[in-house]
């Protein structure tokens, strides 16, 4: 694996890492971090071992950090603007996510019609008018959400209840919401149904 600093074009200074494998690729998961008030960013030990995983099979993988705090909206564009710079340079691009940034993925997957989405832990709402369950229904592409099931961090219920409800990938995991010590195993899993899909 090799790993490039790449700044993200938009109007705030979004800073990412870029995993490539070895060999051409033309797939890439973004992945978004956690909260960035709560020190969520590209570094984060979950994002970082699924873009070990996917290098290691062969996709790309583009971690990045928010820019200023901006009560979600600024992050969700940050999203975007990391999906549209995969797009202009990769076929295939996924998006996922992790606890608040499950639910920013889940919003700028859909925006910018990301063709796999999955979720780790996901905030089910980021805030009060950006729903992460109210999208699901314009989800029209593969979509999983992996939670756990002592997470009382992190309101993932009623997301994993609506995906559940249109038939979407769920897995429980008997963890608390950071999934301490099985950063690996969690890393697999979503990363054997992103290899799948792409």
């Amino acid at each position: 694996m090799q790993s490039n600093k790449v700044a993200v074009p938009g109007t705030r200074d979004v800073r990412a890492t870029l995993d490539t494998p070895e060999g051409e690729t033309d797939a890439i998961v973004v992945a978004c971090p956690p909260h960035p008030q709560f020190n969520g960013n590209r570094n984060d030990n979950r994002l970082v071992a699924l873009g070990e995983y996917l290098t290691d099979h062969g996709i790309a993988c583009l971690r990045f950090d928010y820019g200023d705090w901006d009560e979600g909206y600024g992050e969700r564009e940050d999203a975007r603007n990391a999906l549209r710079w995969a797009k202009e340079r990769y076929d295939f691009v996924g998006v996922f996510g992790f606890s608040f940034g499950g639910g920013i993925a889940a919003l700028a997957g859909v925006d910018e019609s990301a063709v796999v989405i999955g979720l780790l832990a996901p905030a089910s709402r980021v805030t009060d008018d950006l729903d992460a369950v109210e999208v699901l229904d314009d989800v029209d592409v593969p979509f999983k959400v992996l939670y756990a099931t002592r997470d009382d961090t992190a309101n993932w219920e009623p997301l994993v209840e609506r995906a559940e409800v249109l038939g979407f990938e769920t897995e429980a995991f008997s963890a608390d919401h950071f999934f301490i010590g099985q950063e690996q195993k969690v890393a697999r899993r979503l990363g054997e149904f992103f290899v799948a899909q792409l």
